[in-house]
Formats: C-alpha cells, sequence, structure tokens
C-alpha cells in the first residue's frame, strides 16, 4: 500500500479583517486558532503530507474563496494544497489553482450541481477535484438509504451543505460512489457526529466508504491522538486522515505523529 498521509486542516473564516483559523465541535462552538499561512508554514515545516483549506463560511455568505490566503501560504509553503469554499464554477477553480492550489475541494457546489465535479476533473484531471462530504448519522431506517451497523445501532448517513448548516436528505455512502464515477478523485469524509469530539474517528462510516470506493478516502472528524491515526489505518482502508484541534492547540505534532505511526508497522513518509 502506498504512504498513509497525515493532513492537517485549516477551517478558515475569512468574515473578519486579516482571517482566522477557527476550530469548532460538532460544527458549533468556534474557538480561534490562529492564523492560515502561519499555521500552514509550522505544518510544512513538521511534515504534513499536505494542507487542506477550508473557508467554512465562504458557500453560506456566498463569497469568494481565500486565494489571498493561499498566494500567502505557497510562497513559503510545498506540500499539495488543497482549498475548499465557495467553489461554484470552473473561472472559481481557475482562479484557485492559479493562485497556487494544487486540488479544489467542493461539496455544496457539488451536490447542488454534481455535473461540476466532471467539468473540473476532465479540464485539471481526476486528482484535483476532491469531494468532500459532511455526513450525520441518522438512525430512522429510511427504505432506500445505505444501512450501517454501528456500536450505536443501525444507522445511515446524511449529507450536509453550507457547513453543516443544511441537510439534504441525500445519502452520504451512496453519494461518494456517485461522485467517484462523475470524476473526483479524492473523498474527504468528514463525521459531523465525531468532529472536535476527541472521540476518535467514525471508523463504521470511513470503513463502509473506503470498502466500496476505487480512490482515496482521507478520514476526518474526531481525532484526539496518535492512536486513532493507528485505529483508523489498521481498521479501515483510509488513505489519508485529517486532524485539526491536536495539531492547531500543540497536543500533538505531525512528526511526533508519524514517528508513532511507523514504530507500528503504518507506512507514512517521515
Amino acid at each position: 500500500m502506498l504512504a498513509r498521509r497525515i493532513i492537517p486542516c485549516l477551517d478558515c473564516d475569512l468574515g473578519v479583517p486579516g482571517g482566522r483559523v477557527v476550530k469548532g465541535i460538532k460544527f458549533k462552538e468556534i474557538r480561534y486558532a490562529g492564523i492560515p499561512w502561519d499555521l500552514a508554514t509550522k505544518y510544512y515545516h513538521d511534515g504534513a503530507d499536505e494542507i487542506v483549506f477550508l473557508d467554512i463560511t465562504a458557500s453560506n455568505d456566498r463569497r469568494d474563496t481565500m486565494v489571498s490566503v493561499i498566494r500567502q501560504t505557497s510562497k513559503e509553503v510545498f506540500v499539495p494544497l488543497a482549498v475548499g469554499g465557495g467553489i461554484r464554477s470552473i473561472e472559481d477553480a481557475r482562479v484557485v489553482f492559479n493562485a497556487g492550489a494544487d486540488k479544489i475541494a467542493i461539496n455544496t457546489s457539488a451536490l447542488n450541481r454534481p455535473d461540476l465535479i466532471t467539468e473540473i476533473s476532465e479540464l485539471y484531471g481526476c486528482q484535483a477535484v476532491v469531494v468532500a462530504i459532511d455526513a450525520k448519522r441518522r438512525y430512522n431506517l429510511n427504505e432506500g438509504k445505505e444501512i450501517v451497523q454501528t456500536p450505536e445501532g443501525a444507522c445511515w448517513f446524511e449529507c450536509s451543505i453550507f457547513g453543516g448548516r443544511k441537510f439534504t436528505g441525500i445519502d452520504a455512502i451512496a453519494w461518494a460512489k456517485r461522485a467517484e464515477n462523475l470524476g473526483a478523485g479524492e473523498i474527504l469524509l468528514t463525521s459531523m457526529d465525531k468532529d472536535g469530539t476527541y472521540d476518535g474517528f467514525d471508523l463504521p462510516l470511513t470503513d463502509e466508504v473506503a470498502k466500496r470506493a476505487r480512490i482515496p478516502i482521507i478520514a476526518s472528524g474526531g481525532c484526539a491522538s496518535p492512536a486513532h491515526f493507528l485505529q483508523v489505518f489498521q481498521k479501515t482502508k483510509a488513505s489519508a486522515a485529517l486532524a485539526a484541534s491536536i495539531f492547531h492547540f500543540n497536543e500533538f505534532g505531525i512528526s511526533e505523529v508519524k514517528r508513532y505511526l511507523a514504530e507500528r508497522g503504518v507506512n507514512v513518509r517521515i
């Protein structure tokens, strides 16, 4: 298997002057975490395989995404940068790529107009298109949904849009497979139930999507320790794992996580 990737995520609120990185719990209870390009540079030097920037208010506020942040970051950071938030068209994607991004992440716009996935993939290549899925457990077992058995009971997973502010009724597992067929090169799979809780990744959700997909899956939501990274890599086929709080608040470093994984037999880039 290819080396498993460790990816820090910068949730950016650019609705304030200068912009800021924030972190919440289950997409709420937001607190300040730092300046976007400063954190990105720190993570680059600590061994991040990639860095994800998500403008968490762009789609809801109908603002353009963080072009100035990416321009600033790409001067000092030389690992792949994935950028999401407010990308609604080929032209939006072009502006972000020209600013220095290597990948774009789309969620709201992809669900509203799935053909956008194909359009961007055909122009820039599927490796440049990440479909982000923010999924929430639903225990009302509706017919036609992909039912997953979990320790907490059987459930399905619903896709949300606008930074978790609106739910779509769309099954997240079925959507992941459709996104792949439309040309997505990767899925960024975030559990809304686990986000910021420090309870560990949603293993049933990650495992189910990773088993069905032929493209890489990035597990996201709930990581609190190197042991959680180890767990998701041992128990699912996730290609990468993403975290925010444990890095932002200096609980663990990326190089520390990688050493822990390597010592336990996980193939990572040191």
